[in-house]
């Protein structure tokens, strides 16, 4: 696997690790302007260290769904061009409004990913969705912001399965979000996360455009 332009492996106290250039953002351990990328606090970064075949090479234009506090969103705005990071909770946007400050391609949205029609005025079309949303329904997230995606996009998701239903199988789970998934997107690679994230399964899918 070839690693995108802008993300490197260094040592950190021993260790080599994933890495970006820009400012710390969760107390992450730098080495000069680089810092860790830590695969256990991010699911693309998971995906990478898996080898999976993300098809980023930087520079891309990212749609990033469930950005939370800002931890992974800020490592891809580190590497990628204009970066829309939606979260729905106010808390989190706080934080990923400080991650923002340093970094003049990230744009925090306070928006909903099952309601992309109250952001689709602000984002461009994209060359990269990228999806971290732990609600139910991960699959129909997808579909709905598919309408993002170039012709030749891809979407890069982490399914967590005791989001979807705490009690069934993961396997199961899983199973139900590639069907569910296929009828708008071409799987081009399904692998779970382990050791760094439990019962998660890191999707590389290409919209289905006829």
């Amino acid at each position: 696997m070839t690693l995108p332009e802008g993300v490197e492996r260094h040592g950190f106290d021993g260790e080599t690790s994933l890495a970006t250039r820009g400012e710390p953002v969760y107390g992450e351990r730098t080495d000069g302007e680089w810092r860790r990328w830590d695969p256990h606090r991010s699911k693309l970064g998971a995906m990478l260290e898996n080898g999976m075949e993300t098809g980023l090479d930087g520079g891309e234009t990212v749609l990033y769904l469930g950005a939370a506090a800002g931890t992974t969103v800020s490592h891809v705005a580190d590497f990628c061009g204009p970066t829309y990071a939606v979260e729905f909770a106010p808390r989190p946007v706080r934080e990923l409004l400080d991650a923002a400050e340093t970094r003049g391609n990230l744009f925090p949205l306070l928006k909903d990913a099952r309601k992309p029609e109250r952001y689709a005025h602000v984002v461009e079309p994209v060359d990269v969705v990228v999806q971290d949303v732990a609600t139910r329904g991960q699959a129909r997230v997808a579909a709905l912001n598919e309408r993002f995606l170039d012709d030749d996009g891809r979407l890069l998701a982490a399914v967590k399965a005791r989001s979807e239903d705490v009690t069934a199988d993961p396997d199961d789970v899983f199973d139900a979000v590639r069907e569910e998934l296929s009828a708008e997107y071409e799987l081009l690679e399904t692998t779970r996360l382990e050791p760094y994230h439990e019962d998660h399964l890191g999707v590389v899918a290409r919209p289905r455009r006829d």
